[in-house]
């Protein structure tokens, strides 16, 4: 029998993560659903979902550091949310200036997000399944983040369907880990 069938916190932490990424899909879909059906003919709607989605991500980074052990073992997802704190802020003063300062901000916070949940994935990759798929979100993201930056740069005004792709890409990053994990459950509950 697998050392993660006899540990009870090993698996409650598992099922936890479970259900985090199952939540987090749900939530990234719900965003773009949003973003495109309302956001793109409102911006005072799509400043707010702008402010919504680093702020979300930063409490849904707390939840889950303190629902896998606390703080001092997740440190990279305390980072993360600290990283995210800080973008809720900043999109908050530059959507007074801006829509290409607004992506600028989401292109950094992308990279360091990214980075930090890379961080995060290899640190749970002996302990959790599924977590191949969080290595490439968090590589996807600091990319899309170098991309957000150039964008930011350039004349063209950009919109909130910039940043609904990249939550899309992760939505689908997030379910895909979820669902890993379930028919990992599933295997070993066929398995016993």
């Amino acid at each position: 029998m697998a050392r993660y069938q006899l540990d009870p916190v090993h698996t409650d932490r598992e099922r936890w993560l479970k259900q985090y990424y199952f939540v987090r899909a749900a939530f990234s879909v719900a965003w773009v659903a949003a973003a495109f059906a309302a956001g793109a003919s409102s911006p005072v709607i799509a400043g707010a979902l702008l402010v919504l989605y680093p702020a979300w991500d930063a409490a849904a980074n707390c939840a889950d550091a303190l629902r896998s052990g606390g703080f001092n073992q997740n440190r990279t997802q305390v980072f993360n949310a600290l990283a995210s704190v800080a973008t809720t802020i900043a999109v908050v003063v530059a959507l007074q200036t801006s829509m290409n300062r607004v992506l600028g901000i989401f292109g950094a916070w992308a990279i360091v997000s990214g980075l930090l949940q890379l961080g995060t994935a290899i640190r749970r990759w002996r302990s959790f399944g599924a977590q191949w798929a969080m290595v490439l979100s968090g590589g996807q993201s600091a990319l899309a983040g170098g991309f957000f930056i150039f964008q930011a740069t350039t004349p063209a005004v950009p919109s909130i369907a910039n940043v609904a792709g990249y939550a899309a890409v992760g939505a689908l990053y997030f379910l895909v880990s979820a669902v890993w994990l379930t028919v990992g459950e599933w295997r070993r509950g066929v398995a016993a």
